[in-house]
């Protein structure tokens, strides 16, 4: 028994097994993966399904990078138990791989609330590339279409949609979605950005769908009458996938728990990605669901197998793409004592920060990433600023840098 097992093949499994290399390490590492090839999911809700992106464009690495890092990658396979003092891990092969240290990369399912009527065959979610190419194959122009959801995949794929021809209705129980990262006036203008685009949003929940001889019927709350469409997706979140970490006994929150080092309750098994949830001090915290925060994960899961020091902690950071514009944000604006816009919302790009005295805890940008990438160093910096310096669209930001 030998080296590193990795089960999952998304950003944070590729991501340990490519730090692993880099920081040194000389064992044995093995990537399973359900999947043909490694891919990124990310482009499933913007270009790939446009069709300005093909499937071999999606992989997070060119097959021969796997050669290249010695790393073997056995694909199309499930793994169905892990025992892990025995630091094995079952294949639905038959076969059973045994190593020093397995980490679960696991991912997630897309969330499919119990809706009545919700099992009929127009209703979709989008997390695989099969998901996407069902959607894909649903999207022809004219086509009504209803998004359930309006965080970031529910809003990227309607952006999409409507970029193909079809007609969108957003329903969210939320007036502005992603308030708690974006605070209330960015998330209102970016929510507000669909109307522009021509997309109707409405306020509210759906509480069944019926089935229609050519659609499919949506019932809502709050009495709105019901409407017809071609097709719905379900775009509200993400359930963690747990079941090797239930079968092998490890402890599980609303994901699997594990400590700063990304070791689960079990040493030699640890968790990166969507599953992990971390409690440190013994709090429990969320998990981040972002594709940094997974490639960050590996670096950290890297970092303990070799016994290294983990890369420095850096504000959770994130982006979206929709109607032609670039958002980052990083931190949580609705933690900020007060809001400084850099610009205007009706300019073709500006900044929001967010601060708490005189120091950033946040910021949010639309095509200005500079700004964003200053931001992140100078929460992570802890460095005072000026608010007015901030708000100045004449300022270098970089030279907030030096304090």
């Amino acid at each position: 028994m030998s080296g590193v097992l990795i089960v999952g093949g998304g950003i944070a499994g590729v991501s340990t097994a490519a730090a692993l290399r880099a920081g040194g390490f000389d064992g044995d590492v093995t990537l399973v993966d359900e999947g043909e090839f490694p891919y990124d999911r990310p482009p499933l809700s913007k270009e790939y399904l446009a069709g300005a992106r093909d499937v071999k464009q999606l992989a997070l690495q060119p097959p021969e990078w796997y050669d290249e890092q010695r790393i073997q990658l056995i694909n199309r396979t499930r793994a169905t138990a892990l025992h892990g003092a025995e630091g094995a891990v079952e294949l639905d092969s038959g076969a059973v791989l045994r190593a020093d240290r397995v980490v679960l990369a696991t991912g997630g399912h897309a969330a499919r609330p119990p809706i009545p009527g919700a099992d009929n065959d127009r209703v979709h979610v989008l997390r695989t590339l099969a998901d996407a190419d069902r959607l894909r194959a649903a999207l022809n122009p004219g086509a009504r279409v209803l998004v359930v959801g309006a965080g970031l995949i529910g809003a990227e794929t309607a952006s999409t949609m409507t970029g193909l021809g079809c007609e969108v209705v957003i329903a969210d129980p939320e007036a502005r979605p992603l308030e708690p990262v974006l605070g209330p006036e960015f998330a209102a203008w970016l929510h507000g950005q669909h109307a522009v685009r021509g997309i109707e949003t409405v306020q509210q929940t759906i509480t069944s769908f019926g089935k229609q001889p050519n659609g499919i019927r949506a019932y809502f709350g709050g009495g709105r009458a019901p409407e017809d469409f071609d097709a719905v997706l379900l775009g509200v979140g993400m359930v963690p996938r747990v079941e090797l970490a239930k079968s092998a006994g490890l402890v599980v929150e609303r994901g699997i728990v594990v400590d700063a080092r990304h070791a689960s309750s079990h040493p030699n098994v640890l968790v990166v990605g969507d599953p992990a949830r971390m409690r440190v001090s013994g709090v429990l915290h969320p998990s981040a669901e972002h594709w940094d925060a997974a490639q960050v994960d590996g670096a950290r899961a890297a970092a303990a197998i070799l016994g290294t020091a983990p890369p420095p902690a850096s504000a959770p950071w994130f982006w979206t793409d929709r109607h032609g514009r670039h958002i980052e944000a990083v931190g949580r604006l609705a933690e900020a004592e007060r809001a400084v816009l850099r610009g205007a919302f009706a300019d073709p790009s500006f900044s929001m920060f967010g601060l708490v005295g005189d120091h950033v805890v946040a910021a949010a940008s639309v095509d200005e990433p500079n700004a964003v990438r200053t931001a992140r160093r100078l929460i992570d910096r802890r460095i005072p600023v000026d608010a007015s310096r901030l708000a100045d669209t004449g300022t270098n930001l970089r030279t907030l840098l030096r304090g």
